[in-house]
């Protein structure tokens, strides 16, 4: 099997840390799939602070046979994003992307093509951002021996001939645990542990500390458990006191409700505190 690719290296503390916290957020998604194979996906989040409104429509073919998939967005900033996907049809294992968008307003455009290539040991990408300033080049390896993941990220603008990104990650995997550390422009460091304890109990910390900075190291660290098949809580901690909590419950087939909330336990009478809500919705 091959390993994930370098943005998902540590990706299961990541997921558990970041997902299904709504914090000032009031969001709903629905999705649905006609006979024919056709996704439509529907988003729309209401933030609390600012009042903000977003939305957006999104539409997804996939023809098997020819391993083309079609994705077109519009959203409510007025930007459409087309995605064209090729994956195992060109040579085994290689994935091809052509990504553009469009702002009709503003006549704006951007264009991306975008490549994978997956092996038993190795994931490489390469992206080209084709900017008429000058393309953007960012490319990407992760090597995988005996449960141990290296990889190594790098972006390079043409236009000011400049390396723009530098980073470089080691992630260690073995049964329930992931260990993974990664040092993001030889100056950001960031380390991560996933535990899966038991079957419905997991649990995750993540450190990250920019050298040269002001601002001090934090931590948090995050807990789920599953209460039955239906059911399950996540709360997290950092070390400025912000506790947060999540409840998740599939209210019938195709159903997910996600309550949340923030509280600055620093200071609780001082106010700072968020609620959210989500609704999910598959059919």
């Amino acid at each position: 099997m091959a390993p994930a690719k370098f943005g998902d290296l540590g990706k299961e503390a990541k997921d558990l840390i970041n997902k299904n916290f709504h914090f000032g957020l009031i969001k709903f998604e629905g999705k649905t799939k006609t006979k024919n194979g056709v996704e439509f996906t529907t988003e729309g989040s209401h933030y609390t602070d600012t009042g903000n409104v977003n939305g957006s429509l999104e539409t997804k073919f996939k023809n098997a046979d020819y391993g083309v998939t079609f994705t077109e967005k519009w959203t409510t900033e007025n930007i459409i994003s087309t995605n064209i996907s090729i994956d195992d049809k060109i040579a085994k294992g290689l994935k091809v992307d052509f990504d553009t968008t469009f702002a009709p307003i503003t006549g704006k455009k951007t264009a991306k093509v975008k490549t994978a290539y997956k092996h038993e040991n190795v994931h490489a990408t390469g992206d080209v951002d084709l900017n008429f300033a000058g393309p953007s080049i960012n490319g990407s390896a992760v090597f995988a021996y005996k449960g141990w993941h290296a990889g190594y990220q790098a972006s390079y603008d043409t236009g000011s001939a400049k390396l723009t990104a530098n980073n470089a990650s080691l992630t260690y995997k073995d049964g329930d645990f992931v260990v993974h550390s990664a040092i993001n422009d030889g100056s950001k460091y960031v380390g991560s542990i996933h535990h899966q304890v038991k079957p419905e109990l997991s649990a995750a910390a993540m450190l990250q500390w920019a050298s040269g900075s002001k601002d001090p190291a934090s931590l948090t660290v995050c807990g789920r458990y599953d209460i039955d098949g239906e059911t399950f809580m996540k709360a997290k901690l950092d070390n400025q006191l912000h506790l947060g909590i999540s409840y998740v419950q599939n209210l019938r087939p195709g159903v997910q409700l996600t309550m949340s909330s923030l509280i600055n336990a620093k200071s609780l009478e001082n106010g700072g505190h968020k609620l959210g809500l989500s609704l999910n919705l598959s059919a």
